[in-house]
């Protein structure tokens, strides 16, 4: 029956039918859907690249975009979307469409952190992704596969000073390595450093610290380190300085240290201590300090207790974890450790990573000869993934001032902390 001659109101079904039935859905796309669902419907639109179909929250338009390459991919990401994205971006499996700190950020602003609360499946994931312990062995083995990628990696991006740690913008302006001068002047204020007083140090990196307290406050440091590497450049460093005489590196754990100080200082180093060690590291503080001791930890830390994203911790930090205040007095309570001063500066660690992502960025080439393009990629994610973090307030860096609780040689304001 043609057009013409068929009865008016009598449609055409082929036309009615193909106009009844919606798109067909398919399985991938709607497992898709429950996965958005779970992370808090961030506004990003992910695709499909094998069956061409797009996925995005309901009621958001979408500010940034994903594509997943194959089914493999997207099991992966169902099975455990921590670890499964920080790896398909790792492998090329996954792209980011648009700016990478940006997307990030939308995850982290709409996922909802785990508690008491938290669903059966939350806390399930948190079990199996749990950071590994660690034990004296076990730290080693943990700062091992971080920070003895060797010397020549971290110079790539790293500072003159070789900070690895948030630096302190007296202004938005300064540059990288003005900002880690003004962090460890900030430390050696706060803990109103003087010619003439011994230091011990729990985790020194690549020895900035130490020389800065010795060459420009006269102090005498030990220094605490069981990375290999960063000890044998510290060393170095003193030498070529001639600070070798004031300045002492230690390749050992904080737990053995020894001897009576003036000043404790750890500048982050507790996110690898780990929580059930704590207690253990408050005693080496208090053995440490004498009667006028006077300490300072600063680490990142969170608002309130929580894991260490799971990829971070498998691929870039083992053993990692980052405490709230709340677990951090676990330090200090059980050695009559009175604390003094808190501050946050979470903002000045956004800084101080955007600047290392855009030197990162600048030294791929190097970084690729060196490692393999997975290796680039996930300290790329890693870095952004960071930023993210810290500029959403998912992550905070706490600086924490304290003293014996004998000590009444304490200043009445905080002025001393800040240059005239």
């Amino acid at each position: 029956m043609d057009a013409a001659s068929r009865p008016q109101g009598f449609a055409d079904p082929g036309k009615a039918t193909s106009a009844r039935q919606p798109p067909r859905v398919s399985l991938e796309a709607r497992l898709l859907r429950r996965l958005i669902v779970g992370l808090g419907e961030p506004p990003i639109e992910f695709m499909l690249d094998w069956t061409g179909e797009r996925v995005a929250p309901k009621g958001v338009a979408p500010l940034g975009s994903v594509r997943i390459a194959d089914r493999q991919t997207l099991l992966g990401l169902l099975r455990n979307p921590r670890l499964g994205f920080g790896d398909a971006y790792s492998d090329g499996h996954l792209e980011i469409e648009g700016d990478l700190v940006q997307l990030l950020g939308f995850v982290y602003r709409s996922s909802k952190p785990s508690g008491p609360g938290s669903s059966l499946g939350q806390r399930l994931g948190e079990w199996l992704n749990r950071p590994r312990r660690n034990t004296l062995h076990g730290s080693r083995e943990n700062i091992h596969r971080h920070y003895d990628l060797g010397n020549d990696f971290y110079a790539l991006w790293l500072d003159r000073t070789m900070s690895y740690t948030c630096a302190y913008f007296p202004t938005a302006e300064a540059t990288l390595e003005q900002a880690q001068v003004a962090k460890m002047d900030h430390v050696c204020r706060k803990l109103r450093l003087r010619a003439g007083d011994s230091v011990v140090e729990a985790g020194c990196g690549w020895g900035s610290l130490a020389l800065h307290m010795a060459s420009r406050y006269g102090a005498k440091v030990r220094a605490f380190n069981i990375s290999g590497e960063q000890i044998r450049y510290a060393r170095q460093r003193a030498k070529d300085l001639g600070l070798d005489g004031r300045v002492e590196y230690i390749e050992d754990d904080y737990r053995n240290i020894t001897g009576r100080y003036d000043v404790f200082v750890s500048v982050g180093m507790l996110e690898h201590v780990g929580r059930e060690n704590y207690a253990q590291l408050g005693r080496v503080v208090r053995n440490a300090l004498s009667a006028e001791g006077r300490g300072l930890i600063h680490s990142i830390g969170r608002n309130r207790p929580q894991p260490l994203h799971a990829w971070i911790e498998r691929r870039i930090f083992p053993g990692a974890y980052a405490p709230s205040l709340g677990e951090m007095t676990q330090i200090f309570e059980p050695w009559d450790l009175s604390v003094i001063d808190v501050e946050n500066i979470r903002l000045h660690y956004a800084l101080t990573l955007r600047q290392w992502l855009a030197r990162y960025e600048s030294a791929l080439e190097q970084v690729r000869a060196r490692f393999d393009e997975f290796f680039v990629r996930m300290w790329r994610l890693y870095l952004a993934g960071s930023i993210a973090a810290f500029e959403t307030g998912t992550m905070q860096l706490f600086q924490v001032l304290f003293t014996i609780q004998e000590n009444n040689q304490l200043p009445l304001t905080r002025e001393y902390m800040y240059p005239r």
